[in-house]
């Protein structure tokens, strides 16, 4: 019999600002953080800490000193495994390759319970040691890395493009922000939670034309804990929990952004990646109650909407501008606040997204609770979607 996986609980700290300076006399520490939350999760989903067989967690930021963190954290917990014990790193993708493996581990039967856990701490980080990461990781060091070309310069350049193509607006792309922070609003996890207005947004400082400080993520911290197990044992348990369905992945060969002259808005790996987990989960587009999507900025969660198949192409702005992707539209997306208001500690981000799919699916989102949610859509992103990894999961109650 084919094994299947379902997340049974999950943790989170509120996104905002947790690092401290290396010069404070009172440090964060990660492993604090860390242990806190693995103990949340583990009485969120009904287990023991005796279950926890696998541990993959999201690879640290580069800031954070202490090294081969999860074996540290192993030993912190004096938690013996059988199955796995290991960081994975994949930039933006990073937190959705953490689940990925944890659900590998299951359907091998190398375990029946495991962790994806991560933390991402850079807020006190000097911008100019942060940036210097950035180009040396998502650019050609030799070519991009040197001019300084930064992530938000590969999406504003998608916008300007779709701008030319479909005769999209700024205002378009400003009814996103304002979604999103609508739905932060409503979210206590969400590091940005004041309510925006259109004319807020368009009168922001330009970050790189056209899109401004609202149509992009600010710098975050964050930490999050999965617990994943077997279906037999997600049954044994008596609550709800989120049915894996569908996964999907694809790369379309190219580091971080393709130099090789392409349809830039068509995020090819997006498409794909989404058409084999529908096709795995037997489902489709239109059988989505809502997503929650890895969109760094506005236009990318108007690119994304298209690519997964909610939209056809060019008609993905219009549609958040009439309100059709909001709580209450059509087909809700990004329920936490996305990246842009709920933000973006980029290594876990992914990670977020199944915490919020998570409240949704077992029907604890309070406010923001999507109306019957039963089956949702989940992207990770590398790149500028040069790759993308998707899942497809199901509510089981």
């Amino acid at each position: 019999m084919t094994r299947r996986v379902a997340i049974v609980g999950t943790s989170a700290i509120p996104v905002g600002k947790h690092q401290t300076r290396s010069d404070e006399p009172l440090q964060v520490l990660e492993q604090e953080i860390m242990t806190r939350l693995i103990v949340d999760a583990v009485a969120d989903a009904g287990v023991e800490k005796k279950d926890i067989q696998s541990l993959v967690f999201t690879v640290p930021r580069p800031y954070t000193l202490q090294k081969y963190f999860h074996t540290f954290l192993v030993s912190h917990l004096r938690l013996p495994c059988s199955g796995n014990v290991m960081e994975v790193m994949g930039n933006g993708m990073t937190g959705a390759l953490a689940f990925d493996q944890a659900c590998n581990d299951i359907l091998l039967g190398r375990a029946d319970v495991g962790l994806a856990l991560g933390i991402n701490m850079e807020s006190a980080t000097p911008a100019v040691e942060h940036s210097m990461s950035s180009m040396r990781t998502t650019g050609d060091v030799d070519f991009q890395a040197s001019g300084g070309f930064i992530p938000i310069s590969w999406y504003a350049m998608d916008a300007m493009r779709y701008m030319h193509d479909y005769g999209a607006t700024r205002e378009q792309f400003g009814a996103v922000a304002v979604k999103n922070r609508h739905h932060a609003s409503l979210n206590p996890l969400a590091q940005f939670r004041k309510p925006i207005t259109l004319d807020e947004v368009l009168a922001q400082r330009p970050i790189v034309e056209p899109l401004g400080l609202y149509d992009v993520p600010g710098r975050s911290d964050g930490a999050a804990c999965l617990v994943l197990a077997s279906e037999e044992v997600a049954k044994s348990l008596g609550r709800p929990y989120a049915l894996v369905r569908g996964r999907g992945f694809c790369h379309d060969g190219s580091h971080q952004i393709n130099e090789v002259p392409n349809d830039m808005t068509a995020l090819i790996a997006a498409r794909n990646a989404a058409a084999d987990a529908y096709k795995q989960a037997g489902v489709g587009a239109a059988d989505m109650s809502f997503a929650e999507f890895y969109a760094p900025c506005t236009i990318v969660e108007v690119l994304v909407s298209e690519a997964v198949g909610f939209f056809g192409r060019g008609q993905g702005a219009p549609a958040a501008a009439e309100g059709q992707t909001k709580l209450g539209g059509r087909i809700p997306i990004s329920t936490s606040g996305g990246l842009t208001s709920r933000g973006h500690p980029a290594y876990v981000t992914s990670l977020y997204n199944m915490v919020e799919v998570c409240d949704q699916l077992f029907n604890r989102a309070g406010e923001r609770q999507v109306k019957d949610a039963r089956l949702t859509l989940t992207t990770g992103e590398l790149g500028n979607y040069n790759a993308a990894l998707m899942h497809v999961l199901e509510a089981v109650r």
